[in-house]
């Protein structure tokens, strides 16, 4: 049996999960347990679903065609079954990917679709969709002394009207030109799927204990003139709709019947932390200018030192 921590979660697992961090002994009674077993071809009594996927009370069923077929129960069990030839090492990025997503929607997180940083005490986010930039944009901001918190999906919480972010114990998944780019081919270790070329990489440095959300930025690309680079904060509700439209998977929040938690999160993350958009040039020779507007903008908003 295997043991990780993910997103503050002590997790069991029957197989390896590479990219995570290993917890170097099991607890009696892990919050999460991960195996192998018969898992149906739907929910019999499903309240709702779409061509692969079924919810029904507290247990939601997911088919990867071809893959592998996972079901999430009472927000601390995933049942799998691989299908066909599926070898355990390309199931186990969407056991950890999207069925501990959905498994951390069914313990009411707020999942959003992000990676962090931490900058001094606090957690930054980088929201997007897949092929953004989030993971890139985190490395780079590895290497300028940041270190990494969550990558690819993060999981917040609401604590006395404080949103908090749960380091997520994941390496980064950087495809192989990023990873030249960046001069990072010595941290580089298992492939994310055995024909991707795109790769776990240790980040420079990661943390363990769990941080105060202190700015969502969501990435855009700059495509002038109609998108002009640089940092911009949109009006609260704007910025509350940016936070439920980069959930990790937006539309199981109404099917799940979560809107008003999510209403209420982007709120509060808006008024206590603040939204902004970060729109900039998808070029890795202008990194260094790009962290230069975010360093910038922390000094405004008091998150780091003003120069003397």
């Amino acid at each position: 049996m295997f043991s990780y921590i993910i997103s503050g979660l002590s997790v069991a697992c029957d197989l390896a999960l590479p990219g995570l961090i290993a917890l170097p002994d099991l607890p009696a009674e892990p919050d999460v347990s991960i195996r192998s077993g018969q898992v149906p071809e739907a929910l019999s009594d499903a309240s709702g679903g779409g061509p692969n996927w079924w919810i029904a009370a507290d247990r939601f069923l997911i088919a990867v065609p071809g893959i592998i077929r996972m079901l999430m129960a009472t927000g601390n069990r995933i049942t799998y079954q691989l299908e066909r030839d599926t070898s355990p090492a390309d199931a186990a990025i969407f056991l950890s990917g999207t069925g501990f997503g959905i498994l951390l929607q069914q313990r009411k997180r707020i999942v959003l679709h992000a990676s962090a940083v931490r900058v001094r005490d606090q957690a930054v986010l980088f929201c997007g969709p897949s092929g953004a930039g989030k993971s890139t944009l985190a490395a780079a901001l590895g290497d300028a002394g940041y270190d990494l918190v969550t990558d690819d999906f993060c999981g917040i919480s609401i604590e006395d009207g404080l949103p908090w972010v749960q380091p997520d114990g994941r390496q980064l998944k950087l495809w192989q030109n990023s990873i030249d780019r960046l001069s990072l081919a010595d941290r580089k270790t298992a492939p994310v799927r055995t024909r991707l070329e795109k790769f776990y990489v240790e980040p420079r440095a990661a943390i363990a204990a769990p941080l105060p959300l202190a700015a969502v930025y969501v990435l855009r690309e700059a495509r002038p003139p109609n998108a002009p680079p640089g940092i911009e904060r949109p009006n609260i509700v704007d910025g509350a709709v940016l936070v439920r439209t980069n959930a990790y998977r937006p539309q199981l929040v109404n099917r799940m019947g979560q809107q008003e938690l999510y209403f209420q999160a982007a709120a509060t993350i808006g008024q206590r932390s603040g939204v902004f958009t970060l729109t900039r040039p998808l070029d890795f020779k202008l990194f260094p200018t790009v962290i230069g507007w975010l360093e910038t903008h922390w000094r405004d908003l008091g998150l780091l030192e003003r120069a003397a």
